[in-house]
């Protein structure tokens, strides 16, 4: 395997052959970064702890897309109050160089399995079913493929209403690696009659209850060998909660009207677009309940936090939804319109969005604004606001009112805007294109701005 290394601190050459012996000990080939061509994993060193060391990890991780281990060359430098920010600004892992071949070691180790996941994040299997590349998107991804493969720990997925929750619990199924693996079983708590809860999850015998002819396997008895999903657990009121705490750390459960205690091997998945922590905080789900389902738990961002994967997904929606299954482009102005729209049911209502679009369109050229229904037209007035809304106008009257002049709050205006376009393009070189300056340019602009914030902080910024 291959990184780059980068030294934010003083180099000194018996540490730097130490770390370069270690490395290469380990199967590990190094190479000096090229900050122009940010690509592939690699490690940053650091000796002590400035808030310019984050922006450079946000730069060097391309907004969180790539693999950056930090290390401490001493420590004596890694404090919680600089890992904390570190992992935040990006860093897939944040330790101290002690044991030069054990630090090696775990270098070698988080790679090779960071290469592994990231191998089935990109596979076709993954992409075509949870199609996405934004930052938000790819971390979660990389969690979803982390439980399934390498945990037979139970997954709890969160998010709002048209995430993609059922998505993610196929594809927890799908990634399973038991051998003689069997079936995905789902089951909606949502529409669960309260009297027949029971025979639901577990079955009955029979004559256990009027209408009970015959006996019947439940939920956990069909789903032995292979995946349970209880969509919507957070619909469960406490007295169906109460019932599931044996079966579900245990395994083991009775028919209604059945005496024989059995048992069954499942992996469980659950997932609802309740706040679970809260509904237990409020006394509305049982605590002994929420930490045997949570083993890991994944929460799915909504679209408006992912808009970059608006383009993606819309093409692939075309190419599902079309009648001839010809593929599709989307003219400039409909695109433009796409993302800047609201998807108050996620990814679910882009899809519907997308279909309708579909539906009226006529030809084999691109879709255009004439294919947008008359009920989805944005009115003039929106079509021609302008960008600076009142929440931009908020945020100048708020720093005009602490006293802040003319030069900081351009400063900080243009610092977003790097900020937010590097995240989104994933390499300087995208980014500078799209802020409408040359690569050199912005790399300056940004090492001026570390600058600035190591002088702030009355200390030298060795990067």
């Amino acid at each position: 395997m291959r990184l780059w290394l980068h030294f934010a601190c003083e180099r000194v050459d018996t540490l730097f052959k130490q770390i370069l012996g270690a490395l290469s000990a380990a199967a590990i080939e190094t190479e000096e970064l090229d900050r122009s061509r940010l690509k592939g994993p690699g490690i940053l060193f650091f000796d002590h702890f400035q808030s310019s060391l984050c922006e450079l990890v946000q730069e060097l991780t391309s907004g969180g897309r790539e693999r950056v281990i930090v290390i401490a060359v001493a420590a004596t430098a890694l404090r919680p109050e600089a890992a904390w920010p570190l992992l935040g600004a990006g860093a897939s892992d944040v330790f101290a160089w002690r044991d030069a071949s054990e630090s090696a070691q775990i270098v070698a180790a988080r790679l090779e399995r960071w290469a592994e996941i990231d191998e089935i994040v990109d596979s076709p299997a993954v992409q075509q079913a949870l199609a996405g590349n934004s930052p938000a998107w790819l971390s979660v991804l990389r969690q979803i493929v982390e439980a399934a493969c390498f945990s037979q720990s139970p997954v709890l997925v969160t998010g709002e209403s048209g995430t993609g929750k059922e998505l993610v619990a196929r594809m927890v199924h799908i990634l399973d690696r038991r051998p003689h693996k069997r079936e995905l079983v789902v089951l909606d708590c949502s529409t669960l009659v309260s009297s027949l809860s029971g025979s639901e999850f577990f079955g009955h015998e029979r004559g256990a209850f009027t209408g009970a002819v015959n006996a019947r396997d439940g939920a956990f008895a069909l789903a032995d060998g292979g995946t349970l999903f209880l969509d919507e657990i957070g619909e469960l009121p406490l007295e169906l909660q109460a019932q599931l705490l044996r079966a579900v750390q245990e395994h083991s459960y009775r028919r209604v009207g059945g005496n024989v205690w059995k048992h069954a091997e499942f992996r469980l998945v659950c997932a609802t677009n309740r706040d679970l922590q809260a509904e237990v905080a409020s006394g509305r789900f049982r605590a002994d309940l929420y930490y045997r389902i949570a083993g890991v738990s994944c929460h799915l961002p909504p679209l408006r936090e992912r808009m970059t994967d608006v383009p993606l997904l819309a093409e692939r929606f075309i190419s599902e939804i079309s009648p001839d299954g010809q593929v599709r482009s989307f003219d400039p102005p409909v695109l433009s319109w796409l993302l800047q729209r609201e998807y108050k049911n996620n990814v679910r209502e882009l899809r519907m969005v997308v279909s309708r679009m579909l539906h009226r369109h006529a030809g084999s050229g691109p879709i255009s604004v004439g294919d947008i229904p008359l009920s989805e037209r944005p009115v003039m007035a929106a079509v021609t606001k302008d960008w600076r809304d009142a929440g931009f106008v908020g945020a100048i009257s708020r720093a005009l009112a602490a006293g802040t002049g003319l030069k900081e709050i351009g400063r900080a205006a243009e610092d977003v805007a790097e900020q937010i376009a590097i995240e989104q393009e994933g390499s300087i070189a995208t980014a500078a294109l799209r802020l409408g300056v040359t690569v050199r340019a912005l790399q300056m602009r940004r090492a001026a701005r570390r600058a600035r914030g190591a002088h702030s902080n009355g200390v030298t910024d060795t990067v």
